[in-house]
Formats: C-alpha cells, structure tokens, sequence
C-alpha cells in the first residue's frame, strides 16, 4: 500500500506511517458520538458571578498582571475570507444585469459605510478610470465588486480576515490584526508594559501580517504605553491529514501521491504547546469591535482571567498537598467537593484512600480553562454540555451537533436544551503546579475527529478532521464556563455583517 514515493512525502512532512495508519483506520472506523448527561445551564455547569464574585475576579486578575507573569494573547488567523464574499463570487458569476439580491443590494445600499471604501474608491479609479459613484451611476456594478476581490484590485477574495479593513476611525481604518494588538494592550499588558500577541497564519499569508504589524504597532503602542511581542505560526505540515477514497481506501492524485489536506483548527494544539507562556488568552480572529464598544469586552477578558487564576491558586495549593504525602480524609474529601462543584468533574466510583488520592491528583493535575458562554438568541448550536469521558467521568465539554446522536430522541432533547452556544473566548492555564509546561497533545480525545465529504479534480473524496481546537482537542482539560453577554460576540461572517451597528 505504501510506495517509496508515500514514505519520502511523509517524512518530508514529519508524518509517521503509523499515524497514516490510524487515519486511514479512522475512515473506516468513523467516530463515535458522545454520551451527554445534559445541557451545561447557569447553576448546573454554567457560573453567573455575582456582582462581587465580578469585582473580585477583576482585582484577582490585575493583581497576577503585576507579579510578572508570562501572559499570551493568541489568535487563530489563518482562514481565508473567501466565504465571507461567497455572495459577491457568486454575483460575479451571473450575467451582467442579472436582478440583484436582498445582499447584494444591501452591500451596494450600505458600501459607502464600508471601511475599505476609500481603498476600493481607489482601486476603482486605477483599473477604470472612474470611481465608485461614476461606476454606479453607469451600471457597472460588477466592475466595484471586481475591483474589491480580485488581485489586481484589493484582493479581499484571497486575504484573511485579518488583514482586511473592518472598523474605520477618524485617523484612518483599522484591521482586525490590528484590534487585536489593541485588545491585547487593554487586557494583556505585564506590569512593565509587555504584551505578547501570536498570531496562526497561512505560510502565504506571514509577510504580510509581518508587514501590517510593523507598520501599526509603533503607533498602538504609544496610545496604550506598550512594548509589542509580535510572534507568528503555521500550521505545522505533520498536522495534515491523509484523504480517502469513498471506499476508504488513500485518494491519490493524478501523479499517484498521496493527498493530504489540512487537519483543521484542532491542529493549532501543537502550535498552542509551542507557546511559552503561564495564561493564553483565545479568541478568532473576526470577533472584534470599534473602540467605542471594546469596554465590555475588555472587561470580561480580565473577569474570566482572574476566575481562571483564583481556581488555579486553590488547585496548586491541593496538588501541592497531594504530592507531599497522603492527606486526612477529610482533606480529600474536601478536594473532592472542589472537584465536583467548581470543576463539575463527577464520578460514581468510591474510593480508599490511596485510590481517591491517585484520583484527584490526576484530575486536579491537567491544564486549566475558563470559557465565556453567551445565551442562545435563536437556533441552538455547538456550546457547552456535560458529557461522559471514556474513564466513566462526567465533565464540562465544549460540544458540535455532529458529536450528538441527534437520531436519538433523548439525546436530541439535551441538546436542544441548551441555553447557551460557544463565542470561543477562552482563557487558558498552560503550566502545571512545579511551574512546568503541560504537554497539550496528550490532553486530546483522539475519538473525538470528524469526517466530512470534499471533492477534487471532480473525484469525491473523505476528508479527515482533527479534533478541534476547543473541542477534542481540550477534552481532558479541567473546565469552567462562565456567562458572558452577547454584546462580547461581534463575529463577522459574511461582507454584510460590517454594516451592522457593532461594526461601524
């Protein structure tokens, strides 16, 4: 099954053929659902602080800030805009004239709120000698959208989102690479003024994120008295996964290689291991806001962050006890409510106490992440659940419809039971109690992948993803969900979500 050929492509990726076997073995094994004991709700999975719980948390946070921590904002970067202009692709491919649709014509009635108008104003002059009002004026409507996505205008159909004009201010636009720097120096700033920001990006992508970054910075940091630590990664090519055949067995292209394609967010695990930091703030790249609007965001940044490092400080204290001898029983017993109440990680199983020992050091002894949660304003969709762990525990887990038989009544009740969804706004604790680094891969649940149906070439195909980011890939993390306002969750997935009020 396996060529010369296969065996230099996957040492050139740095793929072991045991891994090639395992995915391949994943195509016909699938993967199973997960057991839900039920929706995570606010008082069963789900913390509302109280207005002093929020006070304290906010002093917690801003007092770790000064002892010199390494703190670390990152920020998955890499996707492509291109399904944020699928409407505009698909204009572009009706014929001249064709009737407009409620988008389009609300891209084209709101364009001038856009804060890329100028540059496309531009653009517009410099490929046909006239602007965007003379080329509306005229009919030529597919001329501007022309003009915003293809390369010789501004090329957004091929950028990332971070790299495109969002918010427009006074002294010119910003980016959302750019709110983030902003973001970072509200939130994530040491007490000498240090903010450390990783961006992912796509290998075609980094010169530019580089250049946009040494061009801003300077300016942000003296607004905000910061010293910028800029890093950048990419998807590490033994993260890719291997395609299949819709008979399971490998897709080989034309040239009878074999075809990998890439694994998906869950592959940032391992550039999320490669940092080197106490607290990793997590959120996409496109959940950004104007300055007007930032308080509430940062806010909750720093609530969920000082939450995040007061439970830490109670679980190094229990490991630090763990790990000097064999506690009371009571004192267990009071680590085990701790387990179970402020880290929702239940179990049946009775214990001796050398066994309950071993237990809670196990358990206590993982990374460690706080989640904001937003209340459902309308469909349900993937968010926060309590769920069984293949060693019989329940714990908190960030969950998607395709990881829940929906098939099954009962099942398809707990999940639509839930209340809130998942914004992605994660804080993280990447060190364990002796100040070492946790190895993330080996917190992943590697039965937690998905399968979905591509095409190439006009062959189908089977395409293997990894588990997510901050799904599988989290899944043996200890876990805290906290509620946070919808006013925190700006995402921007189609061209028309910047004319919304959040975004102007």
């Amino acid at each position: 099954m396996i060529n010369e050929k296969d065996k230099a492509l996957l040492a050139a990726k740095g793929i072991s053929e045991e891994t090639l076997r395992e995915q391949l073995a994943a195509f016909k094994a699938g993967f199973p659902y997960l057991q839900l004991d039920g929706a995570a709700t606010v008082g069963n999975g789900i913390l509302r602080p109280t207005p002093e719980e929020a006070q304290a948390a906010l002093d917690a946070w801003d007092e770790y800030l000064g002892d010199n921590h390494q703190v670390v904002k990152f920020v998955p970067a890499s996707g492509a805009a291109s399904r944020m202009f699928k409407d505009l692709f698909a204009y572009l491919d009706e014929e001249e004239g064709h009737a407009e649709s409620p988008f389009i014509k609300h891209f084209f009635e709101n364009l001038p709120h856009a804060a890329f108008y100028a540059d496309l104003d531009t653009a517009c002059k410099r490929l046909y000698g006239a602007d965007i009002q003379a080329l509306t004026q005229a009919g030529r409507l597919h001329d501007i959208v022309s003009a915003l996505l293809r390369a010789e205008g501004l090329g957004y159909g091929k950028l990332p989102k971070g790299l495109l004009k969002f918010h427009r201010y006074d002294d010119g636009a910003r980016t959302p690479a750019e709110e983030h720097l902003v973001e970072g120096a509200r939130y994530a700033k040491d007490a000498a003024g240090n903010v450390r920001v990783h961006f992912t990006v796509s290998p075609e992508h980094l010169a530019l994120f580089q250049q946009l970054v040494d061009e801003k910075q300077a300016a942000i940091a003296k607004e905000y008295g910061a010293r910028f630590n800029v890093s950048f990664s990419e998807q590490k090519p033994s993260t890719d996964t291997v395609a299949a055949n819709p008979d399971n067995t490998p897709f080989r292209q034309d040239d009878g290689s074999l075809l990998f394609r890439p694994g998906g967010h869950g592959a940032l695990i391992e550039n999320l291991n490669d940092i080197d930091a106490d607290i990793v703030f997590i959120k996409n790249i496109d959940n950004v806001v104007p300055d007007r609007l930032k308080e509430a965001t940062v806010r909750y940044k720093r609530l969920l962050a000082g939450i995040l490092v007061d439970v830490q400080a109670q679980i190094f204290e229990y490991l630090e006890a763990l790990d000097g001898g064999l506690p009371e029983r009571e004192e267990m017993d009071e680590m085990l409510r701790f387990l179970e109440d402020t880290l929702c990680c239940h179990t049946d199983r009775t214990f001796a106490d050398l066994e309950l020992a071993d237990y809670l050091f196990t358990k206590l002894n993982r990374p460690l992440r706080v989640c904001g949660m937003v209340r459902n304003v309308g469909e349900p969709g993937g968010g926060p659940f309590r769920a069984y762990n293949p060693d019989g525990t329940v714990s908190l887990q960030i969950l998607e419809s395709s990881q829940i038989d929906m098939a099954d009544p009962q099942k398809k009740a707990m999940f639509e039971g839930g209340t809130h969804f998942n914004p992605v706004d994660l804080v993280c604790a990447l060190r364990d109690f002796r100040g070492d680094a946790f190895h993330l891969p080996d917190f992943v649940d590697p039965q937690t992948g998905f399968i979905s149906h591509k095409s190439k070439d006009g062959r189908e195909l089977k395409a293997l993803e990894l588990p997510g980011l901050w799904n599988g890939a989290m899944s043996d993390w200890n876990t805290i969900f906290v509620e946070v306002p919808l006013e925190t969750f700006n995402p921007v997935k189609t061209v028309n979500d910047l004319y919304r009020e959040q975004h102007q």
